[in-house]
C-alpha cells in the first residue's frame, strides 16, 4: 500500500479557535452534505409525482419508511466511528484511531450487507404491516429488492464522512455526499421520466447515487491518512470499542424511524393520499432541515476532541451554541415554507388531503422542529460525552410515549390529528434532553471521563512521527 509517505495525518483542530466557528463549519458544510444524502430521495419523489399515480407517490412513502430504518443503522454506525476516532485524535493517539477507523469499517460493511439483503428478502410482508396494498405494495417491494442489498455502499460513504469530519475535514466529507447527489440529479429524470422506468429507475437512480459516494468517501479518507490495513489480532477489540456508542447510537437513531412506521400505518387508514402527503413532508424535512440534522454528527467531533483534550469549558459552549443554531435554522425555514406553500404544493402535484397536510405542516407544525432540533443536539452530547443510554431512552421515549398516544388520539381528528399527534410529544422529550445534557455537562470534571476511562486501552499498531495540519489547509485540500 504505497501512498502512506504522501498520507496527511490528523489533528486535534477543535481543541482551539472560536466554538462558534467550528460549529457553523462543521455543521453548515455537513447540512450540504446531508442534504445531498436526502436529496437524493425528495428528487425521487418530484420525477415520481409527475407520473400522476397516486399509487406510485404512496409505494415511495412506503418504501422510504423502510429505508429510513436502514438509513438510521449506518447514521448509528457513523456516529460511533466518528464518536471514537475523534476522542482518540483528541487525546493524540492518532494511529490507534487509524486502526481502529479500518477495523470498525470492516465490520460496518458486513453488517449493513446482511441487513440489505433480510430487508430485500422480507420486504412484502414488511410493507404489508405497514398498510401497504395493491399496486402500491407492489412497486414499493420492487423499490426494495433493487435498493436494499446497497446499503453497504451508502453505509461506507456516511463512515468515511464521519471520518473526515472528525478530523474537521468539513469540506471534503461535504464534497463526498454532494457527488452522490450530483449522479441522482443526473440519472433520476433519464430513468424515471425519459426510460420510463417508474419507480425501477428510482431505484437504480438510489443505487448509482450510493456507489458515487461510497466511492469517493474511500478515496479521501484515504488520502488524509484515516485507513490502514486492520491488525488481525484488534478487529474483534477494535470493534467492541466502537460499539459502546455506535450501537446506543444505532438504538437512538432507530427510533424516530420507528416511530414513523406508527405514523405512516395510521395514515393509511386514511387512503394512498393521506399517505402521499405525509411522503412528501417526510422527504421535505430532512432537506428543509439538513442543519439542524447535520448537528448530530457534525458537533460531536467537537465534544469529543476537547473532551479527550480535557477542555470542558469549550464542550459546554459548543453545546450552547447549537441550540442558538437550530432556534435560528427553524425561524428562516418556518418563514421560507410559510411563504412559499403554494408553490410546494404545485410542485409536487399534491391534491385534497396532500395538499391539506402540506400547508398544515407549512403553517404551524413545522414549529415543532425547535424542539426535535432541540433532542437532536443533546443526542450529540450524550453520544460524544460518554452517555449514550441516555440519547437512547430519550429518543425512544419520544417515538413511544410521544408518539403513540398523541397520534391514535389524533387519529379521531382525521391525517390532520395525526400529523398534529406526531408534533407534540416533541415538546415535552426536546425539554427534558437539553436539560438533562446540561447536567450532563456540569457533573464532568477533567479526566473523569478522558478516552481511556471511556474504552479500553489498546497500544498502537504502529509507531511514527507524520506532519500535522491545520483545519483551514484541510478544508482547502483535495
Amino acid at each position: 500500500m504505497g501512498g502512506h509517505t504522501t498520507a496527511t495525518r490528523p489533528k486535534a483542530a477543535f481543541c482551539t479557535g472560536h466554538i462558534v466557528r467550528h460549529v457553523v463549519v462543521m455543521a453548515g458544510t455537513g447540512a450540504i452534505g446531508l442534504m445531498a444524502v436526502f436529496i437524493v430521495d425528495l428528487l425521487n419523489l418530484f420525477y415520481i409525482s409527475w407520473l400522476g399515480d397516486p399509487a406510485l407517490t404512496a409505494a415511495i412513502g412506503f418504501a422510504g419508511v423502510i429505508s429510513y430504518v436502514q438509513i438510521a443503522v449506518s447514521i448509528g454506525l457513523s456516529i460511533g466511528i466518528g464518536a471514537i476516532t475523534g476522542r482518540l485524535i483528541g487525546a493524540g493517539r492518532m494511529e490507534q484511531a487509524q486502526r481502529v477507523a479500518s477495523s470498525f469499517g470492516i465490520f460496518m460493511i458486513g453488517a449493513c450487507l446482511v441487513i440489505g439483503i433480510f430487508t430485500a428478502w422480507l420486504a412484502a410482508p414488511l410493507l404489508a404491516l405497514l398498510g401497504a396494498k395493491g399496486e402500491a405494495a407492489r412497486q414499493a417491494t420492487l423499490f426494495l429488492e433493487i435498493v436494499s442489498p446497497g446499503l453497504p455502499l451508502i453505509a461506507a460513504g456516511m463512515g468515511c464522512s464521519g471520518l473526515l469530519r472528525a478530523i474537521g475535514a468539513a469540506r471534503i466529507s461535504m464534497n463526498v455526499t454532494l457527488m452522490g447527489a450530483m449522479i441522482s440529479a443526473m440519472a433520476d429524470p433519464l430513468l424515471i421520466v425519459v426510460m420510463g422506468l417508474g419507480l425501477k429507475g428510482a431505484a437504480i437512480s438510489t443505487i448509482l447515487s450510493r456507489l458515487a459516494v461510497a466511492v469517493a468517501g474511500f478515496r479521501c479518507a484515504r488520502r488524509h491518512g484515516l485507513l490502514a490495513l486492520p491488525v488481525r489480532t484488534h478487529v474483534i477489540t477494535d470493534t467492541r470499542t466502537v460499539g459502546q456508542v455506535a450501537m446506543p447510537a444505532i438504538l437512538t437513531n432507530l427510533a424516530t424511524p420507528v416511530g414513523g412506521v406508527f405514523v405512516t400505518h395510521a395514515m393509511a387508514s386514511f387512503g394512498l393520499a393521506a399517505v402521499a402527503g405525509q411522503a412528501t413532508i417526510d422527504r421535505i424535512v430532512p432537506v428543509a432541515f439538513a442543519f439542524v440534522f447535520a448537528l448530530t454528527g457534525s458537533v460531536g467531533p467537537i465534544m469529543s476532541q476537547n473532551l479527550g483534550a480535557g477542555k470542558l469549558d469549550r464542550v459546554r459552549a459548543t453545546l450552547v451554541a447549537s441550540l442558538w443554531l437550530v432556534a435560528l435554522c427553524v425561524a428562516i425555514t418556518w418563514a421560507v415554507l410559510f411563504l412559499t406553500q403554494d408553490m410546494v404544493v404545485r410542485v409536487f402535484s399534491a391534491q385534497g388531503t396532500a395538499a391539506m397536510l402540506i400547508h398544515l405542516f407549512c403553517n404551524w407544525t413545522i414549529a415543532g422542529y425547535v424542539f426535535i432540533g432541540m433532542l437532536f443536539v443533546a443526542n450529540s452530547a450524550f453520544n460524544n460525552l460518554g452517555f449514550p443510554l441516555y440519547s437512547t431512552l430519550f429518543n425512544w421515549g419520544r417515538a413511544t410515549l410521544g408518539t403513540i398516544p398523541f397520534v391514535w388520539f389524533g387519529m379521531k381528528f382525521g391525517p390532520a390529528g395525526v400529523q398534529v399527534g406526531q408534533v407534540l410529544g416533541c415538546v415535552l422529550f426536546g425539554s427534558c434532553a437539553v436539560m438533562t445534557a446540561f447536567g450532563v455537562v456540569r457533573r464532568l470534571h477533567p479526566g473523569d471521563r478522558a478516552t481511556e476511562q471511556a474504552m479500553p486501552v489498546i497500544p498502537p499498531a504502529q509507531t511514527g512521527e507524520a506532519g500535522m495540519i491545520e483545519l483551514d489547509e484541510l478544508d482547502h485540500s483535495t
